[in-house]
């Protein structure tokens, strides 16, 4: 349910690929000039899987949430091929642009989740005069162990078409192309070796890190990663007893988080 002192409007980018999907939150009072959080959406999601969570976030910072499907998800135009192993760098370099000029985004704050917490991290290296802000929520910063074994946990549960067609609510015939994304891009040997080491130390810009301490796709080395390699200031968000999905399991709790640590950060 979108809060009375939020507004909604939905649009469409243009790619060489196809269309994308976007929605933004706004202030519904307007005439904020503080830089919008840009969300990056996790492996299986889209805009609708973040429920409710862009609209608290905006009515609770008072700034606007950009979110949008990326190619293949959502409401976004199908993609046929694998996705290449070098799609996190990618999303930066390539999307990037065409939010800002859709939106006209001089500054913005990238907020990922999961994968997209990766994304996010190339926003803020790839555009640090643009990237004021960046929180990453349970992002993996390489492939683990832990991370490989709860994928392909995940790859034996999507064998069964039932649980496929719970995403296809989502992301209409995409959906099985969603599932394979995903697991067969991480479970490759060619993606083995990925990981932020050297893209972490080019952030320069203040950064939340939010991990639960039950994530089952990622132990407490990813945070410890991504902190100790950051170039700017940091602040870590460790949750006890939360798992893969903050936003959901404790939103209450990662609202006041980003609220606490953006309250002074300009523009």
């Amino acid at each position: 349910m979108t809060p009375p002192q939020v507004t909604v409007q939905d649009g469409w980018l243009t790619h060489p690929q196809g269309e994308l999907f976007t929605r933004c939150w706004q202030p519904a009072l307007g005439g904020t000039t503080r830089a919008p959080f840009v969300l990056f959406h996790d492996s299986l999601g889209c805009v609708e899987l973040w429920r409710d969570f862009p609209a608290a976030l905006c009515a609770a910072t008072g700034r606007a949430v950009i979110a949008y499907d990326r190619l293949g998800f959502g409401r976004s135009a199908a993609v046929t091929a694998p996705l290449p192993l070098t799609f996190i760098a990618d999303e930066a370099r390539t999307i990037m642009p065409l939010l800002q000029a859709h939106y006209g985004l001089k500054h913005f704050m990238a907020f990922g989740h999961s994968v997209g917490g990766g994304m996010a991290v190339e926003c803020a290296a790839q555009w640090p005069e643009h990237c004021v802000g960046l929180v990453t929520e349970a992002a993996q910063a390489f492939v683990e162990d832990r991370t490989v074994q709860g994928i392909e946990a995940a790859r034996v549960q999507f064998q069964a078409e039932a649980q496929v067609g719970r995403l296809a609510k989502y992301h209409g015939a995409k959906a099985r192309w969603v599932v394979d994304a995903w697991t067969e891009t991480w479970l490759s040997h060619g993606f083995a070796d990925w990981s932020l080491a050297r893209v972490v130390p080019q952030v320069a810009c203040p950064w939340l890190i939010v991990h639960g301490a039950l994530d089952e796709y990622g132990s407490r080395r990813h945070p410890e990663l991504l902190q100790a390699g950051a170039g700017g200031p940091k602040r870590l968000a460790w949750l006890p007893g939360v798992g893969h999905v903050p936003h959901r399991e404790v939103a209450a709790q990662v609202l006041a988080e980003v609220l606490d640590w953006s309250a002074g950060l300009a523009p």
